[in-house]
Parts: structure tokens; sequence; C-alpha cells
């Protein structure tokens, strides 16, 4: 039976008691009209009667509101309180008995769940989740490019370095007597400017206070902020407006001394290294995407033997004696190899830091802004110290 039916079976068992009541009253009237006396037994009667109805009323009427409040989902997976009623034993015997007097009494305790729902035994609200302290942070790049270059401090804003261009090389033996030849060299001046990085934040007095780890979780971010955005520059920048002047731009292309036969990208690596020796600045390491330098450690020879990779091997990454360098920075299929710490100097102007103040109207919105910024000028020796070119896995 559905709800609604059996609200129905409920509501014709509170009409058959007001007929009941209405007979009574009918033979009181009666009686009271012929002058008879009524007896105390009719008098129990009636009051029994009028008792039953005023409980059947108010149990018509609650049952109708909380069908009305509840939706259809959850009716039909919960029983109404008319339900429990009709269902109840106790109840059942009394309506099949015809009842001309009495009561039956349903007792009902509510059903608690966790529901969050405006419902009788709803009691989701006092659940308590579990809360992981902190913030899982998302992941962060490792910065490996800054600490394959020589490091310098700055005290103005430009980088000057007479740079040697040019020399010729004239030393030959010499008879007795006879005139010794002559050597030249060419020098220019070279210069390198220095360049702010820098990005802010806005952030509430409120919040730094009631967020104990927040001020610390902004001054890393901001710090790792510059780190990402120097590594791109150190490798990228196009020396242009306000970018610094980095290693791939200046790099040698490459140009393989000779040629392998059936030649592989470790061949090209080798190469390379050749390349920097021939013009006399030994190459200290690569700097490679991830994805190539996992295409390289997964080369195998014909019978299916890693050449390069070891897969129990917990050594550093390392090509031809030198370390590979990963990161992201580099465009996939490219690589640089070079003389690091002898073709090129950073020159630190500004530590990386983080200061904080007040900007336009923060004071009275009671906000303050956190600023990380460096300054620093990258100063590249020896375009010819460095290698740049393509490993050959992807065409062109």
């Amino acid at each position: 039976k559905t709800a609604e039916q059996l609200a129905a079976e409920v509501k014709a068992a509170h009409e058959r008691s007001i007929n009941a009541v209405k007979e009574i009253a009918d033979e009181a009237l009666g009686k009271a009209k012929a002058g008879e006396t009524l007896t105390t037994k009719l008098k129990e009667t009636a009051d029994e009667a009028l008792l039953k109805m005023n409980e059947l009323t108010g149990q018509v009427s609650e049952l109708e509101q909380k069908m009305a409040r509840r939706g259809e989902g959850e009716r039909e997976t919960r029983k109404s309180l008319g339900q429990q009623f009709v269902e109840n034993e106790q109840v059942k015997s009394w309506l099949e008995s015809g009842p001309s007097s009495g009561k039956a009494d349903l007792r009902v305790k509510a059903n608690l769940t966790t529901l969050t729902t405006d419902a009788d035994g709803s009691v989701g609200d006092g659940v308590a989740p579990t809360r992981l302290p902190g913030v899982q942070e998302l992941p962060q790049r490792r910065m490996t490019v800054r600490d394959l270059l020589s490091q310098g401090r700055m005290d103005g804003n430009t980088i000057e370095y007479v740079q040697e261009t040019g020399f010729t090389n004239n030393a030959a033996p010499v008879a007795e007597g006879a005139a010794k030849p002559s050597s030249d060299i060419k020098l220019d001046l070279k210069s390198s400017t220095a360049k702010v990085i820098a990005h802010w934040m806005k952030a509430s007095r409120q919040a730094l206070d009631d967020v104990s780890f927040l001020r610390s979780m902004i001054d890393q971010r901001l710090i790792y902020g510059l780190s990402y955005a120097e590594e791109n520059q150190l490798l990228n920048g196009d020396g242009t407006g306000q970018n610094l002047h980095g290693l791939i731009p200046n790099a040698t292309a490459y140009a393989a001394p000779f040629t392998p036969s059936a030649g592989t990208a470790i061949d090209t690596m080798r190469l390379a290294m050749l390349q920097a020796a021939l013009a006399e600045y030994p190459a200290t390491g690569h700097v490679m995407n991830p994805i190539d330098w996992a295409r390289i450690e997964l080369t195998k020879d014909s019978e299916g033997r890693y050449i390069i990779g070891n897969p129990q091997g917990t050594l550093s990454p390392t090509l031809w004696n030198l370390p590979v360098v990963e990161t992201q920075a580099i465009s996939v299929d490219k690589f640089l190899t070079g003389a690091f710490k002898l073709g090129a100097q950073i020159f630190d102007r500004w530590d990386a830091r983080v200061e904080v103040g007040y900007v336009n109207d923060d004071f009275t919105r009671n906000m303050v802004t956190l600023l990380g910024e460096e300054r620093l000028a990258l100063a590249v020796y020896r375009p010819e110290a460095f290698v740049y070119g393509d490993l050959g896995y992807v065409t062109e």
C-alpha cells in the first residue's frame, strides 16, 4: 500500500469515530426531549467517543502535514507516521473490533540517520569531519640551471667585461739575426644589465593573523615563482626589453665534426662535447628535457639490453661522464651542452626576497601587499662554449 492509501484508511477510521459520536449525540438528544434522565453509562460512552474522535483528528492532521513536508524519495525509503499507525498490530486489532469506545496508542521512536534534511531523526549536521592540517600544495619544479653556472655579485646596474674576439698567432722559429714575426689580438667591450624579476600578492591582515601557515606559504610561493621565471630566462631569455640574454640564444649551433655511421642521439651528445672541446672549452654538463633523457635511458641494443639506463641503478644521471640536468624549461628534442662554469656567470644585484607594505588604500582596508623580487644579470663570456641543437627524435 502507498502512503496515500494508508492515510485514507486512517481517515476512514476517523469518519467512523465521528459517526459514532453523532449516534450517541442523537440518542442523548432524544432522551432529553422525552424528559428522560441520561444514564451514567451513556455519559461515559459519549466521553470516550469524543476522546477517540479528537485523538484521530490530531493524528490525521499531523500525518497530512508530515506527508506534505517530505519529498517523494524520502516517502519511498522511510515509513511515514500514517504507515506506522495503520500497520501497528494494536491499532489494527482495535479498528477491526469496530470500537465505540476506548483508544489505541502508537508510540513512535525517531529513526536516527546521518541525513541533513529538516526531518525527525536527521543528525547529519552533528557529524564532525576529519580535517587534515595544512594545505596539499601543487607540485613544484626542481630548479637546476643556476647551479651549473658560476655565481657572482655586482654593485651597479651594469656588468662590463672585455672579450677577446680575435687572435692572430704568428709565432714561429726565428733564425739568428732575422726579424721576429708579430701577432695580433682583437678585444671588444661587452656589457650586461641587471634585470628585475618580480610578482606580488595581496592578503588581508585578518587572514594572515588567523591562518597561521598562510604567510609562510605565500613567501614560499613568491620565491618559487621567481626561481621558475629565472630558470626560463637563464636558458631562453631573448635579450629584448627586460629579458635576460639567455644561454640558448647565445649558444653556437650544433655542427657535427664528423658523421658517424648509424648515428643516434647518444652519438649526437658525444659529438656536441667534441665540438665544445675543439673550441677549447671542454663541456661540463648537458641540459635536456626529461622526456628526451627518458628516451636515451630506454635505448636498447639488438638483444633488448639497456645501453645507458639501469633499472636498478642509483647513480645520478650522466652521459659520457658528464652530468645530465633535466628541466622542462628546455624544449623537447633539444639539448644544450657546454662549459657552464667557464662560459657564463650569474651576477646577483638583489637576492630573491619578499617584502610587505601598504599600497594605495591598503591601510584603510586592512590589506597588505606582499612583493617578491630579485635582480640579476647574466654574462655569457664565450658563446662558443655552448652547443645547442636537435636530438633527432622529432621530425620537423
